[in-house]
């Protein structure tokens, strides 16, 4: 699924489902710099999100995987 990773002024992280019009805070992730493994939301959702190469900047559209919730 689509998603957009965004960080807000406060530098929390979040991520916003489009097709839910869902918005939720990442409250863990399995990897400091989000990209390339598993993030859970504030509602319990976990998600996979790929890899990313050097450079890129938020917010960012990705394709993620739903893995629970």
């Amino acid at each position: 699924m689509k998603v957009m990773v965004r960080k807000n002024a406060d530098g929390i992280f979040s991520v916003y489902v489009p097709k839910k019009d869902l918005e939720e805070p990442i409250v863990q992730s399995d990897k400091e710099a989000l990209f390339g493994g598993n993030v859970t939301l504030a509602n319990g959702m976990v998600l996979e999100l790929p890899e990313l190469t050097d450079g890129q900047s938020l917010p960012i559209t990705v394709e993620a995987r739903k893995v629970s919730g």
